[in-house]
């Protein structure tokens, strides 16, 4: 056994395990619910995951809170198990323990805690009329994914149980407040909510005002200001409430997990993948890429113009970001990789799916770099960037375009960051400097692919780091172990603590972008961008 020197580095895995010196994260992301255990150093000791997905009910994507429920219990006993299986022990207690989850969304409840609409997620593009008037009124871009929209076209569809309104939160607020009976959030989380004032770490006091304004002339009003409707918030590093009794055997049935371990602000995945990417501090930003996918980049100066297509929100610490958000990321791949899965299997070879995926992307260096006259639209739901309230998933080719499984899958991947290179254009026409882009998420767990088409996308150098594949559900366990040091009278702020004592012998790789893939990239934009139309007459056709 190492000696300990007090702070808990020089621990062993299984003794830091058996002492509590390690830290938690949870994180709910689109198809799986990943927890995440470190050690004192920040290193990964165990992973546990369970897998989810969306339902399409009413027109209306959701989760059902018993799914949330079951999905927190399951993610929590596979990472027991690991730890069991690697150490010998079993998992009572931790040092620490973040929850992250997708973003905005709308969890209205009542004054007896009861949900009164099921949970309408970030994936809903229904918001129209009520993103576009708060826009307007507020002088603030207020996508159609910010639980604010969703509130507001609530209030002006009189749907029924507006008046009912008692308090609202996000996902990742939500399990929080089950595991700790505090309803606060992390600003990052928060800004995707309600407009933040970069002044005051809160929410922005005048917008509220018009906000409540717009509200009180509209039929079915609000039955109390907004502000005392949203959670509390919290910065990077701010106690926000311990495991409660109920809130440790929500996670762990059994009732092996003790109650007491302290919890950092919950936070979304956009600022848990920045802190995984060491993305927080201007001029440096990230591409988180999944279900959906978007990109992260911190601001030296507020934007000359109000964007629709872009986000402002904040990083964990509350300094304001541009987030280029789409929709829809690497699902349509990720459902090719299974239809080809299937089609190896039917054929007697044995492929699991993960290297049926790993197959593909490989194929894409292969391809032409302008995919051969293929088009890839992975609209499975709407995309503000585009203007579309739906999609249709579709590959599209002419006549003389090379089919090929190279081409194939290079425009399933270009597919993926399409999108999103359109968004990024408009930080590039207001001056935004980006010194660093970092990228991860599971679609960079194969070498070199993703993170080289990204950077012909962006024409800019993308890094993925070593931590990559663990994502957001490491990035808020780093956040929560940042809470026990500044509870221990840690005084560096965030960026700071992250460069000097996470980061600092961090391993990096770095895709330059390739001349012939950004020209390639650029060629297939234009024809792609052209094709929207198609996009547009079959959502109208095809119902």
């Amino acid at each position: 056994m190492k000696p300990n020197d007090g702070t808990g580095e020089n621990l062993g895995p299984r003794d830091a395990v058996v002492a509590g010196r390690t830290s938690l994260g949870v994180e709910l992301g689109s198809t799986n619910i990943k927890a995440c255990l470190i050690g004192p150093d920040q290193t990964t000791l165990a992973v546990g995951a369970h897998t989810w997905e969306n339902q399409f009910v009413d027109r209306v994507w959701t989760y059902s809170l018993d799914a949330v429920h079951e999905g927190l219990a399951g993610a929590f006993a596979a990472l027991a198990a690991d730890v069991r299986e690697r150490y010998g022990v079993p998992l009572t207690t931790v040092g620490g323990l973040g929850v992250s989850a997708m973003m905005h969304g709308y969890l209205p409840f009542d004054a007896e805690d009861r949900l009164l609409v099921p949970f309408r997620t970030w994936r809903n593009t229904s918001t129209g009329a009520a993103a576009a008037e708060l826009t307007r009124e507020l002088g603030f871009s207020i996508p159609l994914r910010w639980s604010v929209a969703h509130l507001y076209q609530a209030v002006l569809d009189g749907e029924a149980h507006v008046p009912q309104v008692a308090h609202l939160t996000t996902l990742a607020g939500y399990v929080h407040w089950r595991l700790t009976g505090e309803r606060v959030l992390g600003v990052g989380d928060a800004s995707g909510m309600f407009p933040i004032d970069p002044a005051t770490g809160d929410y922005d006091a005048a917008m509220l005002a018009a906000f409540d304004a717009l509200a009180a002339r509209a039929d079915g009003a609000l039955g109390a200001p907004l502000r005392d409707l949203l959670p509390t918030v919290a910065p990077a590093g701010a106690a926000a409430g311990r495991l409660t009794g109920a809130g440790a055997a929500l996670l762990d049935p059994t009732g092996a997990l003790t109650a007491g371990v302290p919890l950092c602000p919950p936070e979304g995945d956009a600022g848990t993948g920045m802190v995984a990417t060491n993305a927080v501090a201007p001029r440096t930003g990230n591409v988180s890429a999944g279900t959906s996918i978007f990109a992260m980049v911190v601001l030296e100066r507020a934007l000359a113009q109000v964007h629709p297509e872009i986000d402002v929100v904040t990083t964990p610490s509350g300094d304001p970001v541009a987030m280029v958000h789409c929709n829809n990321g690497s699902s349509e791949l990720g459902a090719w990789a299974g239809v080809l899965t299937q089609f190896a299997r039917a054929i007697g070879a044995d492929a699991d799916q993960d290297a049926v995926f790993a197959a593909l992307l490989g194929a894409a260096l292969d391809g032409e770099p302008d995919g051969g006259g293929l088009l890839a639209y992975n609209y499975l739901s709407g995309e503000t960037i585009t203007g579309l309230d739906e999609g249709r998933p579709m590959v599209v080719r002419t006549p003389g375009s090379r089919l090929t499984l190279a081409n194939f899958a290079r425009t399933q991947v270009y597919g993926v960051f399409a999108t999103l290179a359109l968004g990024m254009r408009t930080l590039a026409a207001e001056g935004v400097a980006i010194d660093a882009l970092l990228a991860h998420g599971g679609l960079f767990r194969t070498a070199g692919v993703a993170q080289r088409m990204l950077a012909a996308a962006v024409d800019t150098p993308v890094a993925v780091a070593s931590t990559a594949g663990e994502g957001g559900a490491w990035g808020v366990a780093v956040l929560a172990a940042y809470t026990a040091a500044v509870a221990g009278g840690e005084t560096r702020p965030l960026a700071a603590w992250l460069d000097e004592r996470v980061f600092a012998h961090a391993q990096t790789v770095v895709a330059e972008p390739d001349p012939r893939d950004v020209a390639g990239m650029a060629a297939y934009l234009e024809t792609y961008t052209a094709g929207l139309a198609i996009q547009h007459a079959a959502t109208a056709a095809i119902h």
